[in-house]
């Protein structure tokens, strides 16, 4: 699996909190942010998943939240 370089200009007051959150998980920034979107996309493609599964089974009022 190949990396990418993405760059992004941020706020400082934005970048000053990410700094807060990577520190109190002994981690950079970099790495912070990369996480926080892979959790994201997985939250993203597990909802899809769930939506599927209501759709094939008929659920109805059926959350994700329910269901974890």
């Amino acid at each position: 699996m190949g990396s990418t370089v993405l760059s992004l200009r941020i706020d400082g007051e934005l970048l000053d909190r990410l700094k807060q959150h990577a520190a109190r998980r002994g981690m950079s920034v970099q790495d912070y942010v990369v996480r926080t979107l892979i959790r994201d996309d997985f939250d993203e493609r597990f909802q899809a998943a769930v939506d599927e599964t209501e759709k094939f089974y008929g659920a109805e009022g059926v959350t994700a939240e329910e269901v974890t």
